[in-house]
């Protein structure tokens, strides 16, 4: 059990260290229905997080991936599938990065925040985590981390709710934050946003490369 928490805490912030969900969620925060739709974005967030390495838990532990009597060669295989999409995820979002002097661009629906309902939030904030295919591979590579370990239903439970803790971290702070002390967490919330949005591709960048090596070199080492 120790050992598959000590293979999530790595994956866990690299979702934490989203910039896009937390963007989302600064900017709602200072819209005019800032508690209502900051709300709806992070329980679609948490959600999100859970379907999607629930599903690749299951997935795992159907599929021969079991590393109960040793590291399993398939499951080895698939860390390594993994590890190299997440490079290659690195290497898209560094080509896409702004160059200097060039104005960063933010995706469409950035500017229709501030007519989002809960329902909308909510949903913005399950397909940032569970559809999004940085996210999305992130929670595949600890669902089949967890489903490959053959641990008992209530430790995958445990590793599950771990993972979605520190995953959702980020996104929590700032709405918890901002419920508590509005006026305080205004000019520091736009200021992380100004400087997300600015490095934003140079942050996914860096931090799949990370996750994706350290994948790779478990699943080299499975073998």
């Amino acid at each position: 059990m120790g050992r598959v928490i000590g293979e999530l805490l790595p994956l866990a912030i690299g979702v934490a260290i989203s910039p896009l969900p937390i963007i989302a969620a600064i900017v709602m925060l200072l819209t005019r229905r800032a508690g209502l739709t900051s709300l709806g974005l992070l329980v679609g967030w948490v959600v999100g997080i859970v379907v999607a390495t629930v599903v690749f838990v299951f997935v795992a532990s159907t599929v021969g991936l079991d590393e109960s009597s040793g590291p399993s060669t398939a499951g080895s295989w698939v860390k390594i599938g993994l590890g190299v999409l997440l490079l290659l995820l690195a290497a898209r979002q560094w080509r896409g990065r702004p160059r200097p002097g060039q104005p960063v661009t933010m995706p469409k629906w950035m500017s229709a925040i501030d007519s989002f309902t809960l329902g909308k939030a909510a949903g913005l904030g399950f397909v940032l985590s569970a559809v999004n295919p940085k996210n999305l591979v992130i929670c595949a590579t600890a669902g089949a981390t967890i489903g490959a370990a053959a641990l008992s239903g209530g430790q995958n439970a445990v590793a599950v709710a771990v993972f979605t803790v520190i995953g959702a971290s980020t996104v929590a702070a700032p709405v918890v934050g901002y419920a508590l002390a509005k006026e305080r967490m205004r000019r520091p919330l736009d200021e992380l946003r100004h400087w997300l949005e600015a490095h934003n591709n140079a942050v996914m960048s860096l931090l799949l490369l990370v996750i994706g090596v350290t994948v790779i070199g478990k699943g080299i080492g499975g073998l």
